[in-house]
């Protein structure tokens, strides 16, 4: 029959609407054959498992680096959540110390996703068929064969990175908790990231190499593992979590930024963390509070902080524009004066 063919893996299927994919095998009342090949890549001659690897690291430079085009042309002055000179004045660590420190962050945490494939099976396809057709008969009749679709393909991918998130907010809730808590693990692993004082985008991987790999790759890894995230799924989780909090510390409360009004844990939220008033408070990163809420570590004037921040920051960015404006007049009076 020809609704009990193998099914095939196809960009076509992840759009059964818009291009009216055949999906009435499951309506049949023959299970489809199970015949597993090789999964095909997304992007051609990459595998998905090595593209989970490499995104991340890629999204990690591009963000900073959108970010740091707005630092050095002061783009957004406007939102900046500390003025520029505090960047330099407070900060402990320079800026090439810094990009060292995250190259070998990068540097490690890659070859421990590339240990881990090494023990890891290759990814196949051929039964996805076989899983819609039973999904189709456990579900209620009158849901259309495209709703169950769909939520086999996007909904149960959805509800695993979300318990994914929360598995990461967990583990490293609990980590940077501990090493707050305890002097000696705080001066041999989390001392170093607090250097920064006033963050910025490429410094939020700015940590010792222990506290990186215990707190970042062993964490994301971990809620890789629990979940059974497919290596499409986890290219969507690290990519995302990295971005996430690359946005954490890029120094700015910009009010079009997706991440900073979806997630209630934000870059205010996350700099109130690194200032010595705040240094006890607000532990949970990189997604929710809600570890800050359930154990009483959130910072309790966060919203009186957070209006003071943007009364600050308003009042720097009107000097900015007056300083600007003079800088132009002083410019074109010099001008003038040559050309006379």
């Amino acid at each position: 029959m020809k609704n009990d063919t193998l099914y095939q893996v196809d960009w076509r299927y992840l759009f059964p609407h818009s291009l009216k994919v055949d999906l009435n095998f499951m309506n049949s009342p023959i299970a489809p054959t199970v015949a597993l090949k090789p999964r095909p890549s997304l992007l051609e001659g990459i595998p998905d498992a090595y593209l989970a690897l490499f995104a991340p690291v890629a999204a990690y430079w591009l963000y900073s680096a959108m970010f740091h085009i707005i630092d050095v042309f002061r783009l957004a002055e406007k939102y900046r959540i500390h003025p520029s000179e505090e960047v330099a004045g407070r900060n402990k660590a320079g800026r090439i110390d810094v990009l060292v420190q995250v190259l070998l962050q990068h540097l490690i945490q890659t070859l421990s996703g590339l240990a881990f494939l090494y023990f890891e099976p290759e990814p196949t396809t051929g039964f996805e068929q076989n899983v819609l057709w039973t999904w189709r008969k456990a579900m209620p009749a009158w849901m259309p064969n495209s709703v169950v679709y769909v939520i086999y393909q996007y909904g149960l991918s959805g509800v695993k990175l979300f318990v994914a998130f929360f598995i990461i907010d967990s583990w490293q809730y609990w980590l940077h908790y501990l090493m707050h808590m305890n002097k000696t693990l705080y001066r041999k692993f989390h001392a170093h990231h607090h250097r920064l004082n006033v963050p910025y985008a490429y410094g939020a991987l700015y940590n010792s190499p222990g506290e990186g790999f215990m707190l970042d790759t062993l964490g994301s890894g971990v809620a890789a593992i629990v979940t059974g995230l497919s290596h499409r799924e986890q290219l969507v989780l690290f990519t995302f979590a990295t971005m996430k909090t690359v946005d954490d510390h890029c120094g700015y409360a910009l009010p079009w930024d997706p991440f900073q009004w979806i997630f209630p844990n934000n870059a205010v939220y996350h700099d109130i963390h690194h200032q010595t008033f705040g240094i006890k408070t607000n532990f949970s990163q990189p997604f929710f509070t809600i570890w800050d809420s359930i154990c009483n570590t959130k910072f309790p004037a966060f919203k009186e902080y957070e209006e003071k921040q943007r009364r600050v920051t308003i009042d720097k960015y009107k000097q900015f524009l007056a300083e600007r404006a003079e800088e132009r007049k002083a410019k074109l009076h010099m001008f003038t004066k040559k050309a006379q």
